[in-house]
């Protein structure tokens, strides 16, 4: 079953919460009043009452909707592992009070990780807008600008070693001769068409000396003219 927030805490919280709510970064006192908005958190608990048909009414507790949200937002701050998330919160005080886990079981990177997908895209992307939606309504930005960020992913292209660059270079520059020599006729030296491989080099051994010859020849002629 799941629930929005933590309906009651206990005696013994409220102390730790007490001992150690000056060791809070001043990063997370700004998030905690942002995530205290109860759009944010209903979002988050519409998400995680679809992993199961019945999951509003039925089966034990699971983690409530404003702890998971806090956990990947600590997890998203720190760039930690999952298993590091977990380790790290079960540790620290601050994090327990932060993430309002208190004294319960953190769950564990497994289900951390269950949780993170049952968000998804789209549950993440409604969060951004009301966090957006927020500091407009604060006037802590006017919302016209957005940063992106990007990451390297693995993809499926050919290792670039240096020799590969340039056979790519050679076959792009090539190909626009072809080109060239298309719309403006054969003058000058004529375009052979090249294959190369990562490989096989000969067809770049064949346009580099080609390339050389010419070099030289029409330093030969301006050698002539300018005697």
């Amino acid at each position: 079953m799941i629930e929005a927030r933590r309906l009651q805490r206990s005696f013994a919280e409220g102390l730790i919460a007490e001992q150690v709510g000056d060791l809070w970064e001043d990063w997370m006192r700004q998030v905690d009043r942002v995530l205290e908005d109860e759009q944010i958190i209903a979002t988050v608990y519409e998400a995680l009452s679809k992993r199961r048909p019945k999951s509003r009414t039925r089966g034990r507790l699971g983690t409530p909707a404003e702890v998971v949200v806090r956990l990947l937002l600590l997890k998203h701050v720190r760039n930690w592992s999952f298993a590091v998330l977990e380790r790290e919160v079960r540790a620290n005080l601050v994090y327990r009070e932060f993430t309002r886990v208190g004294g319960d079981k953190v769950p564990d990177a497994k289900t951390l990780g269950r949780l993170a997908l049952a968000l998804g895209p789209e549950v993440v992307k409604q969060m951004h807008q009301r966090v957006v939606a927020i500091a407009r309504e604060n006037k802590i930005a006017v919302g016209r600008k957005m940063r992106v960020d990007t990451t390297v992913v693995e993809t499926n292209i050919h290792y670039p070693t240096d020799s590969s660059l340039l056979g790519d270079g050679v076959r792009v520059l090539t190909r626009l001769m072809k080109n060239i020599t298309a719309i403006a006729g054969q003058v000058g030296t004529k375009c052979r068409r090249l294959r190369f491989t990562n490989n096989n080099w000969d067809g770049f051994q064949i346009w580099r000396r080609a390339t050389q010859r010419s070099t030289r020849r029409a330093g030969k002629r301006r050698r002539t003219s300018w005697a």
